[in-house]
Protein backbone atom coordinates (compact mmCIF):
# COMPACT_ATOMS: atom_id res chain seq x y z
CA UNK A 1 0.00 0.00 0.00
CA UNK A 2 1.36 3.39 -1.24
CA UNK A 3 0.59 7.21 -0.22
CA UNK A 4 -1.74 7.26 -3.48
CA UNK A 5 -3.52 4.28 -2.54
CA UNK A 6 -4.60 6.23 1.14
CA UNK A 7 -5.57 9.32 -0.56
CA UNK A 8 -7.56 8.03 -2.98
CA UNK A 9 -9.44 6.02 -0.68
CA UNK A 10 -9.84 8.59 1.57
CA UNK A 11 -11.40 11.17 -1.54
CA UNK A 12 -13.74 8.53 -2.45
CA UNK A 13 -15.16 7.85 0.93
CA UNK A 14 -15.16 11.77 1.65
CA UNK A 15 -16.79 13.18 -1.28
CA UNK A 16 -19.18 9.84 -1.62
CA UNK A 17 -20.38 9.85 1.99
CA UNK A 18 -23.83 10.98 2.29
CA UNK A 19 -22.77 12.61 5.75
CA UNK A 20 -20.91 14.95 3.58
CA UNK A 21 -24.24 17.15 3.25
CA UNK A 22 -27.06 18.21 5.60
CA UNK A 23 -29.26 15.79 5.57
CA UNK A 24 -33.10 17.70 5.56
CA UNK A 25 -33.21 16.11 9.36
CA UNK A 26 -30.06 17.30 10.80
CA UNK A 27 -30.47 21.15 8.65
CA UNK A 28 -31.37 23.92 10.85
CA UNK A 29 -32.90 25.94 8.06
CA UNK A 30 -34.22 25.06 4.88
CA UNK A 31 -31.33 27.27 3.36
CA UNK A 32 -28.37 24.78 4.30
CA UNK A 33 -30.33 21.48 3.42
CA UNK A 34 -27.63 19.77 1.16
CA UNK A 35 -24.97 21.83 1.95
CA UNK A 36 -21.67 19.91 1.24
CA UNK A 37 -19.29 20.70 4.25
CA UNK A 38 -15.79 19.32 2.96
CA UNK A 39 -13.94 19.74 -0.56
CA UNK A 40 -11.54 17.43 -1.45
CA UNK A 41 -8.93 17.18 1.07
CA UNK A 42 -5.06 17.65 0.85
CA UNK A 43 -2.66 14.70 3.07
CA UNK A 44 1.23 15.07 4.37
CA UNK A 45 2.90 11.88 5.49
CA UNK A 46 5.55 12.46 8.09
CA UNK A 47 8.32 10.30 9.66
CA UNK A 48 7.57 8.75 13.57
CA UNK A 49 10.59 9.38 14.19
CA UNK A 50 10.78 12.93 13.66
CA UNK A 51 12.55 14.92 15.89
CA UNK A 52 9.66 17.92 16.41
CA UNK A 53 7.41 15.89 17.77
CA UNK A 54 9.96 15.31 20.74
CA UNK A 55 10.32 19.04 20.70
CA UNK A 56 6.66 19.49 21.18
CA UNK A 57 7.23 18.17 24.79
CA UNK A 58 9.24 21.62 26.00
CA UNK A 59 7.14 23.15 28.36
CA UNK A 60 7.28 26.45 25.92
CA UNK A 61 5.51 24.21 23.14
CA UNK A 62 2.60 22.14 24.33
CA UNK A 63 4.53 19.93 27.40
CA UNK A 64 5.41 16.88 28.62
CA UNK A 65 2.03 15.14 28.81
CA UNK A 66 2.38 15.66 24.81
CA UNK A 67 2.49 11.91 23.89
CA UNK A 68 4.85 11.29 20.79
CA UNK A 69 3.60 8.97 17.89
CA UNK A 70 5.55 6.03 19.51
CA UNK A 71 4.44 6.27 22.86
CA UNK A 72 1.04 6.09 21.21
CA UNK A 73 1.98 3.33 18.95
CA UNK A 74 5.63 1.83 20.02
CA UNK A 75 5.52 0.20 16.30
CA UNK A 76 5.17 3.22 14.57
CA UNK A 77 6.85 4.39 11.37
CA UNK A 78 4.65 6.78 9.83
CA UNK A 79 2.06 9.90 10.99
CA UNK A 80 -0.41 10.78 7.99
CA UNK A 81 -1.81 13.78 8.59
CA UNK A 82 -4.99 15.31 6.93
CA UNK A 83 -6.88 19.03 6.06
CA UNK A 84 -10.03 18.95 4.99
CA UNK A 85 -10.89 21.81 4.15
CA UNK A 86 -14.69 24.01 4.31
CA UNK A 87 -16.48 24.21 1.07
CA UNK A 88 -17.20 28.09 -0.35
CA UNK A 89 -20.47 28.00 1.27
CA UNK A 90 -19.65 27.36 4.88
CA UNK A 91 -17.05 29.66 4.39
CA UNK A 92 -19.43 32.66 3.08
CA UNK A 93 -22.05 31.63 5.30
CA UNK A 94 -19.69 32.77 7.93
CA UNK A 95 -18.88 35.86 7.16
CA UNK A 96 -22.50 37.18 7.28
CA UNK A 97 -22.56 38.27 11.04
CA UNK A 98 -19.21 39.16 12.47
CA UNK A 99 -21.12 38.02 16.35
CA UNK A 100 -22.78 34.64 16.11
CA UNK A 101 -21.64 31.38 14.35
CA UNK A 102 -23.55 31.03 10.80
CA UNK A 103 -25.72 28.15 10.88
CA UNK A 104 -23.02 26.98 7.77
CA UNK A 105 -19.83 27.04 10.14
CA UNK A 106 -22.35 25.39 12.73
CA UNK A 107 -23.01 22.63 10.69
CA UNK A 108 -19.10 22.00 9.45
CA UNK A 109 -17.84 22.31 12.99
CA UNK A 110 -20.53 19.68 14.28
CA UNK A 111 -21.44 17.60 11.60
CA UNK A 112 -17.90 18.32 9.61
CA UNK A 113 -16.38 16.66 12.82
CA UNK A 114 -18.47 13.92 13.02
CA UNK A 115 -17.39 12.92 9.34
CA UNK A 116 -13.67 13.51 10.09
CA UNK A 117 -13.96 10.74 12.48
CA UNK A 118 -15.59 8.39 10.57
CA UNK A 119 -12.53 9.28 7.95
CA UNK A 120 -10.26 8.12 10.82
CA UNK A 121 -12.32 4.86 11.64
CA UNK A 122 -12.62 3.82 7.92
CA UNK A 123 -8.87 4.56 7.01
CA UNK A 124 -8.12 2.60 10.08
CA UNK A 125 -10.11 -0.18 8.34
CA UNK A 126 -7.90 0.00 4.94
CA UNK A 127 -5.00 -0.55 7.16
CA UNK A 128 -5.67 -2.96 9.62
CA UNK A 129 -7.19 -5.14 6.72
CA UNK A 130 -4.08 -4.81 4.96
CA UNK A 131 -2.42 -6.03 7.69
CA UNK A 132 -0.46 -3.03 9.44
CA UNK A 133 -1.08 -1.71 12.85
CA UNK A 134 -2.53 2.06 13.05
CA UNK A 135 -4.32 4.36 15.61
CA UNK A 136 -6.16 7.99 15.10
CA UNK A 137 -4.88 9.32 18.81
CA UNK A 138 -7.87 11.59 19.27
CA UNK A 139 -10.18 8.44 18.57
CA UNK A 140 -8.09 6.81 21.29
CA UNK A 141 -9.14 5.85 25.01
CA UNK A 142 -6.08 7.44 26.12
CA UNK A 143 -6.80 11.07 24.58
CA UNK A 144 -7.69 13.94 26.54
CA UNK A 145 -8.23 17.54 26.40
CA UNK A 146 -8.91 20.56 28.11
CA UNK A 147 -10.09 23.89 26.47
CA UNK A 148 -10.30 25.39 29.63
CA UNK A 149 -12.20 23.60 32.83
CA UNK A 150 -11.09 24.62 36.08
CA UNK A 151 -10.43 21.52 37.27
CA UNK A 152 -7.64 20.83 35.30
CA UNK A 153 -4.62 21.77 36.19
CA UNK A 154 -2.97 21.89 32.55
CA UNK A 155 -5.37 24.30 30.16
CA UNK A 156 -5.85 24.62 26.36
CA UNK A 157 -3.91 21.66 25.90
CA UNK A 158 -4.27 17.95 24.95
CA UNK A 159 -1.81 15.32 24.57
CA UNK A 160 -2.19 15.30 21.00
CA UNK A 161 -2.26 17.93 18.80
CA UNK A 162 -3.91 17.72 14.84
CA UNK A 163 -2.23 20.86 14.39
CA UNK A 164 0.97 20.15 15.55
CA UNK A 165 1.01 17.06 13.91
CA UNK A 166 0.47 18.82 10.40
CA UNK A 167 3.02 21.46 11.11
CA UNK A 168 5.57 18.29 11.67
CA UNK A 169 4.26 16.48 8.68
CA UNK A 170 4.31 19.62 6.30
CA UNK A 171 0.92 20.39 5.73
CA UNK A 172 1.41 24.12 6.85
CA UNK A 173 2.37 26.60 9.57
CA UNK A 174 0.79 28.69 12.37
CA UNK A 175 -0.90 31.76 11.91
CA UNK A 176 -1.78 34.43 14.70
CA UNK A 177 -5.00 32.88 15.49
CA UNK A 178 -3.01 29.61 16.41
CA UNK A 179 -4.70 27.80 13.27
CA UNK A 180 -2.96 26.23 11.04
CA UNK A 181 -2.33 27.72 7.29
CA UNK A 182 -1.98 25.18 4.67
CA UNK A 183 -1.92 25.56 0.60
CA UNK A 184 -5.96 25.37 0.82
CA UNK A 185 -6.02 27.85 3.72
CA UNK A 186 -6.67 27.65 7.62
CA UNK A 187 -10.52 27.09 7.01
CA UNK A 188 -11.34 23.55 7.86
CA UNK A 189 -10.73 20.34 10.15
CA UNK A 190 -7.72 18.20 11.17
CA UNK A 191 -6.77 14.56 11.18
CA UNK A 192 -4.10 11.89 11.98
CA UNK A 193 -3.32 8.39 11.84
CA UNK A 194 -0.37 6.68 13.05
CA UNK A 195 0.69 3.76 11.58
CA UNK A 196 3.46 0.69 11.09
CA UNK A 197 3.07 1.28 7.38
CA UNK A 198 6.54 2.96 6.40
CA UNK A 199 5.27 5.32 3.75
CA UNK A 200 8.26 8.42 2.48
CA UNK A 201 8.31 11.13 4.48
CA UNK A 202 7.55 14.45 2.57
CA UNK A 203 9.47 17.35 2.52
CA UNK A 204 8.10 20.17 4.70
CA UNK A 205 8.34 23.59 2.44
CA UNK A 206 9.31 25.45 5.25
CA UNK A 207 11.49 26.39 8.52
CA UNK A 208 9.39 28.70 10.97
CA UNK A 209 6.50 28.11 12.89
CA UNK A 210 4.77 31.17 11.48
CA UNK A 211 5.77 31.54 7.96
CA UNK A 212 3.06 31.44 6.33
CA UNK A 213 1.33 34.35 8.15
CA UNK A 214 2.08 37.89 6.79
CA UNK A 215 1.08 38.88 10.49
CA UNK A 216 -1.24 41.53 8.63
CA UNK A 217 -3.79 41.36 11.36
CA UNK A 218 -7.03 40.60 9.66
CA UNK A 219 -7.83 37.77 12.24
CA UNK A 220 -7.77 40.50 15.24
CA UNK A 221 -10.24 42.51 13.66
CA UNK A 222 -12.69 39.37 12.61
CA UNK A 223 -12.83 38.19 16.24
CA UNK A 224 -15.68 39.19 18.23
CA UNK A 225 -14.22 38.65 21.75
CA UNK A 226 -11.14 40.68 21.21
CA UNK A 227 -9.07 37.34 21.76
CA UNK A 228 -5.95 37.61 18.97
CA UNK A 229 -3.52 40.22 18.68
CA UNK A 230 -0.75 41.08 16.32
CA UNK A 231 1.65 41.24 19.81
CA UNK A 232 0.69 38.47 21.39
CA UNK A 233 -1.13 36.45 19.38
CA UNK A 234 -4.32 34.32 20.66
CA UNK A 235 -5.53 34.70 24.17
CA UNK A 236 -7.06 31.53 24.67
CA UNK A 237 -9.60 31.85 27.71
CA UNK A 238 -11.90 34.56 25.98
CA UNK A 239 -12.45 32.38 23.10
CA UNK A 240 -12.99 29.56 25.26
CA UNK A 241 -15.75 31.67 27.06
CA UNK A 242 -17.09 32.60 23.82
CA UNK A 243 -17.70 29.27 22.90
CA UNK A 244 -19.12 28.46 25.68
CA UNK A 245 -21.79 30.68 25.15
CA UNK A 246 -22.15 29.24 21.50
CA UNK A 247 -22.76 25.66 23.40
CA UNK A 248 -25.79 27.27 25.33
CA UNK A 249 -27.12 29.54 21.99
CA UNK A 250 -27.33 26.40 19.63
CA UNK A 251 -26.96 23.03 21.86
CA UNK A 252 -25.54 20.80 21.17
CA UNK A 253 -23.91 22.67 18.29
CA UNK A 254 -20.97 24.96 19.08
CA UNK A 255 -18.36 26.90 17.25
CA UNK A 256 -17.30 30.72 15.81
CA UNK A 257 -14.43 30.25 13.08
CA UNK A 258 -14.78 34.26 12.60
CA UNK A 259 -10.77 34.31 12.45
CA UNK A 260 -10.84 31.67 9.72
CA UNK A 261 -13.02 33.19 7.22
CA UNK A 262 -12.56 36.66 5.30
CA UNK A 263 -9.13 36.96 6.11
CA UNK A 264 -6.11 36.81 3.35
CA UNK A 265 -5.50 32.91 4.36
CA UNK A 266 -9.02 31.37 4.51
CA UNK A 267 -8.37 29.93 1.22
CA UNK A 268 -4.48 29.70 0.45
CA UNK A 269 -1.23 30.78 1.85
CA UNK A 270 -1.26 34.87 1.69
CA UNK A 271 1.39 36.89 0.46
CA UNK A 272 4.94 36.27 1.43
CA UNK A 273 6.13 39.75 3.39
CA UNK A 274 9.52 38.21 2.57
CA UNK A 275 9.66 36.92 -1.13
CA UNK A 276 6.87 39.75 -2.36
CA UNK A 277 5.12 36.78 -4.01
CA UNK A 278 2.24 33.93 -3.63
CA UNK A 279 2.97 31.20 -2.23
CA UNK A 280 0.78 28.15 -3.91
Amino acid sequence: MNKQDLIIKAEHFIENSADNYISKEKALSLSVEGMKIFDKAIFSFGSADEELFTSFKQSSVIGDHFLSPKEWLPEAKTVISFFLPYTETVKKGNKKDIKWPAEEWLHGRYEGQMLLEMLCEYLISVLSDAGYKCIAPSLDERFWTNDGDEKYDIHFSSNWSERHAAFACGLGTFGLSAGLITRKGIAGRFGSIITDLFLPPDTREYNGVYEYCNMCGACVKRCPVNAISVENGKDHFPCYLFIEETRKKFNPRYGCGKCQVGVPCENRIPKSLVTGRAKE
